[in-house]
């Protein structure tokens, strides 16, 4: 229960149904805000620093969170989902939604007190593809999955989406579930759906995970390459995977986002007291929103990348 406590925070959970059918996919820089179709995204802080923060609101400029307030599905058919992109293929920083944070903002984690690059691990650039994970979704670390035998993350599920197009962090896009891979990280399950942008080239003919084999040869073998090894430039073992390391099919992958948008749904309704304390998403007012925006570091010139994170990493086989 301790690690439930201060899990999850929104600021702007009423603000979901305003959201429901919006389409935020293209953004224009400008300072220290992405302006994006329906909403923008503020920046506090410095870049590549421990106090930078990626802030989401309205157009009208009510803030919001992208874990809780932007939907999961694009419109009730559920052919479509909405992605947040935390980090931008060829991109190092692990970039992520804060969840034990109010507003749940964008920010680099941070282990052991330092930043943390992702290493070039020889023939991979940083991340392979877009990276970021489905709103109003949670891998429950109170339940045992039936499959994996292992329980969830504590974190909204992954998505990596392949598609040509370089995203940047804080996009929202619209794309189309093709399978998923069950990741088995230190104990616990850690879903990576493998998915395409609705607006991709190759969209209308990626409709499966075979499709993928077939038209992107050799990009599910780089993703399972990539996750078994990305962790060992760090001194750890290599990363195992349920189902012998093979993609399951886009059918499995649904069930598995619908599962954990359940998860979702209970953890936000949920009213349990503990110790004085609500458990579950925070509500508040935008003028309290707004507050924790300002109490942020001011928004300033990014520091620049430490020379280690060019650094590239050869591995024996």
């Amino acid at each position: 229960m301790e690690r439930m406590r201060s899990v999850f925070f929104s600021a702007a959970f009423l603000f979901t149904k305003f959201l429901k059918n919006s389409n935020t996919s293209i953004p224009a820089a400008s300072g220290s805000v992405w302006r994006m179709v329906h909403y923008v995204t503020e920046q506090r802080g410095r870049l590549n620093s421990s106090d930078y923060r990626l802030y989401f609101k309205t157009a009208e400029g009510k803030y919001l969170s992208p874990f809780h307030d932007i939907p999961l599905y694009v419109a009730d058919d559920q052919v479509f989902l909405h992605m947040v992109v935390e980090v931008p293929r060829w991109s190092n920083a692990k970039m992520e939604i804060a969840t034990k944070e109010p507003l749940n903002p964008i920010k680099q984690d941070v282990k052991k007190g330092r930043l943390r690059f992702v290493a070039n691990i020889f023939p991979h650039k940083g991340y392979i593809w877009n990276y970021g994970a489905f709103p109003q979704t949670w891998e429950d670390p109170n339940h045992t999955d039936e499959e994996t035998m292992c329980c969830g993350d504590n974190d909204p599920i992954d998505v990596c989406e392949i598609g040509s197009k370089v995203c940047v962090t804080g996009q929202v896009i619209q794309v189309k579930v093709l399978g998923i891979l069950a990741l088995i990280d230190e104990g616990e399950t850690d879903w990576k759906v493998i998915a395409i942008n609705k607006e991709d080239p190759d969209a209308s003919r990626l409709n499966s995970i075979d499709d993928v084999r077939r038209i992107k040869p050799g990009q599910l073998e780089a993703t399972v390459d990539w996750f078994k090894k990305y962790k060992m430039p760090d001194g750890k073992p290599e990363n195992v995977f349920a189902f012998s390391g093979q993609f399951k099919d886009k059918d499995f992958a649904l069930e598995v986002i619908q599962s954990t948008h359940s998860y979702w749904k209970a953890l936000v309704m949920r009213n349990e007291m503990k110790d004085g304390e609500i458990v579950g998403p925070l509500k508040c007012s935008n003028e309290e929103a707004s507050a924790v925006v300002q109490a942020a570091a001011e928004y300033g010139e990014a520091l620049p990348v430490p020379s280690e994170v060019n650094r590239w990493h050869f591995l024996t086989k």
